[in-house]
């Protein structure tokens, strides 16, 4: 059992708590409260800092990290057809494996303790994900060119019996990649299992357009006429949405609209509703989505942007306050990926980090939870446990790989993708 105590923690209601203790024991937080006797195999002491839920990153696609900073200034079609889809075109799944790990080492020292992965190579990431103990729910991202219905069942099946770190929920690419009949075998899929759909959603004007002149209809009411979001799902970017489409996510009570406004801002794709939706009570989430639109996979870039960006589309500086987004990078991601890590309570699995105060950005402590989202960064954690494990701490990586050689293998992989 490992003993955490002199900590803050942010409880579930995200209040900050004096002077209490944890214990972590197996993968699961077994007590929280004023010091008491017990028996540990490692007692660490906080020095005063704030013990808190993980960030869960709800939209992101990991093994991109090869295309960073190699796929930059070009709308998102341009950006997909004349650079992304030809490079992801040359990976194999061995490469695919050390990307996502290297995605992994980024999003344990930022405080990131699951993700919402949507790549092709599902084995890859889900063998990634075993091998560091990182936890990844998995995004079936069926298209027209990767993939398929049949395919999507197959992985459900397998990979949400996998490990103890590995799930996976049925997800498609795009409704602009994906035909309709495709998008029908899947409706069926998750009416079989009462199961949620996750999918790319309205995040250009352009591609609503598109949708609207092959269907008749927006991405979010063509997905609703389907059937495809009976069950709930997460819809990701739900940058460009219509009045009727905003009617409908309010209806569908199991729908989280997952925002990426870093990606957007870089893809010149728009800027999300998310004040209009919060006053919907339509549950939202963040992503940071992957490297090669961001480019980085920072959970804290991604807070500060969304409450920024909501002050300046609404002009209203009390839009979106921390505390709300908050709740969004913590707990609405974990209900998007289906996981009981919600918050820091007993019983709850031990997905924690540790918010180190004792930096310049984090003075004076005059309110904890505003700093975090308005001046945190990554060099606030000081420690990130996913599982009941400790998988990075003040500096240090514990993912099973050389973090030297992690690095050497990634690059070798991205020099000869670009010589092809």
């Amino acid at each position: 059992m490992i003993r955490f105590y002199n900590c803050k923690i942010l409880d579930g209601n995200f209040n900050i708590i004096e002077n209490n203790e944890l214990w972590v024991k197996g993968n699961k937080i077994e007590y929280i409260g004023r010091a008491k006797h017990g028996v540990f195999e490692r007692e660490i002491d906080c020095k005063g800092n704030v013990l808190m839920p993980g960030f869960k990153n709800a939209h992101t696609h990991s093994p991109m990290t090869f295309l960073r900073s190699c796929a930059d200034d070009l709308p998102l079609d341009r950006w997909l057809n004349e650079t992304v889809f030809p490079m992801e075109a040359r990976l194999t799944d061995d490469d695919a494996y050390y990307l996502s790990k290297l995605a992994v080492a980024e999003f344990v020292s930022g405080g990131i303790t699951s993700a919402f992965d949507m790549y092709m190579f599902p084995h890859a990431i889900a063998e990634a994900a075993k091998s560091t103990g990182f936890r990844t729910a998995i995004c079936g991202s069926v298209n027209n060119f990767t993939s398929s219905a049949p395919e999507l069942e197959e992985n459900y099946d397998k990979y949400n019996n996998y490990c103890d770190t590995v799930s996976f929920q049925l997800g498609f690419h795009a409704e602009y990649t994906t035909d309709i009949s495709i998008l029908r075998d899947i409706a069926d899929i998750a009416g079989k299992y009462k199961a949620p759909v996750s999918t790319h959603c309205s995040e250009t004007k352009k591609e609503v357009a598109e949708c609207i002149q092959r269907h008749g209809k927006s991405p979010v009411e063509l997905f609703n006429d389907l059937g495809l979001i009976d069950y709930g799902g997460s819809l990701f970017h739900c940058v460009h949405l219509s009045g009727r489409d905003i009617e409908i996510l309010k209806e569908k009570k199991d729908i989280t609209a997952v925002t990426n406004p870093a990606s957007n801002c870089k893809l010149a794709s728009g800027i999300a509703p998310l004040s209009r939706l919060d006053k919907e009570d339509i549950r939202l989430a963040i992503g940071t989505d992957g490297p090669a639109s961001n480019n980085a996979l920072s959970m804290f870039r991604e807070m500060y942007l969304a409450t920024a960006l909501q002050k300046l589309q609404t002009e209203d500086a009390s839009a979106l306050v921390p505390e709300r987004v908050i709740e969004m990078a913590c707990k609405n991601g974990a209900y998007a990926m289906g996981t009981d890590n919600d918050c820091l309570a007993e019983g709850k699995l031990a997905d924690i980090i540790m918010i180190d105060l004792d930096r310049p950005n984090m003075q004076p402590v005059n309110n904890i939870v505003k700093n975090i989202v308005y001046s945190g960064g990554n060099e606030n954690i000081a420690l990130t446990m996913v599982n009941g494990n400790i998988l990075y701490e003040r500096g240090e990586f514990f993912i099973g790989e050389d973090i030297e050689k992690l690095y050497g293998k990634c690059t070798e992989i991205t020099e000869r993708i670009k010589q092809i």
